[in-house]
């Protein structure tokens, strides 16, 4: 969530997803804010019709499977797949697209690189400042308000409706978690459906990075806080399945 009165305010159904857009205009025109969040719109769309592994036709698809070279698909799946091989590394081998079934799937990467990139369009674009949201992975820039700073709730694994915690946000925020969608992440260590957080969100200057440290969070609990703490510019908070909190040292964003 967001404080302050966004001048213009978006939502776009998108990715599996709902991907909302708060946006400061400055000096822009009603018309400029628009067409600016139309582009930011159609770059979502442009890397969902990408990265969809629902679709079998997508670039993604078809690589994994085996029915492309990567040399003969768009080059933002190269550009993702870099990515993935530097959050592997970060995250000490707890995020891992090519461990996942069937082939290599960016998928928990993707949507923040996505929201990302939106972000950059409408920075682009000339406006003031912009929040956008996929799904609660959450890219800012700018601020809603003179001497206010964006700021995002994290919801409650257990209490619908709820916040665990509250926390101002610079640049870039993920959450990943089983209690909204179930179990559904893989160690990629075992191969086998693995969580050892209700919770877990990081905070960063990347946001594909912290989406995919988020996911290796999920899955790795306190192991991969950790590793998150020896990360220059990153910050984690965990809820543990029993419902004890951890956050990384010196970090004051949970309340």
């Amino acid at each position: 969530m967001a404080t302050g009165t966004p001048a213009a305010s978006h939502a776009e159904p998108v990715m599996g997803t709902v991907v909302s857009f708060a946006v400061v205009p400055g000096g822009q025109s009603g018309r400029a804010v628009a067409e600016a969040i139309g582009a930011a719109c159609a770059a979502l769309h442009q890397a969902d019709a990408i990265f969809s592994t629902f679709d079998p036709h997508s670039p993604v698809s078809r690589l994994r499977r085996g029915a492309a070279r990567l040399g003969d698909l768009p080059a933002e799946v190269a550009e993702v797949l870099e990515l993935c091989a530097g959050a592997r590394q970060a995250s000490g081998g707890w995020f891992d697209p090519w461990a996942i079934p069937a082939g290599v799937d960016p998928t928990g990467l993707v949507k923040g690189w996505a929201v990302e990139r939106a972000v950059a369009v409408l920075r682009e674009a000339g406006m003031a400042a912009a929040m956008v949201n996929g799904g609660g992975d959450i890219a800012v820039f700018g601020a809603p308000a003179p001497g206010q700073a964006w700021r995002a709730g994290i919801g409650h694994p257990w209490r619908p409706g709820a916040l665990a915690a509250i926390l101002e946000v610079t640049a870039a925020v993920a959450t990943s978690g089983s209690y909204e969608r179930g179990p559904h992440l893989l160690s990629p260590f075992t191969g086998q459906p693995a969580s050892r957080a209700a919770s877990a969100t990081i905070t960063g200057p990347s946001l594909a990075l912290a989406d995919a440290l988020a996911t290796a969070l999920a899955v790795g609990g306190d192991e991969v806080l950790a590793t998150v703490a020896g990360l220059d510019g990153y910050a984690g908070y965990l809820i543990r399945p029993d419902g004890s909190e951890a956050h990384t040292p010196g970090t004051t964003f949970v309340s």
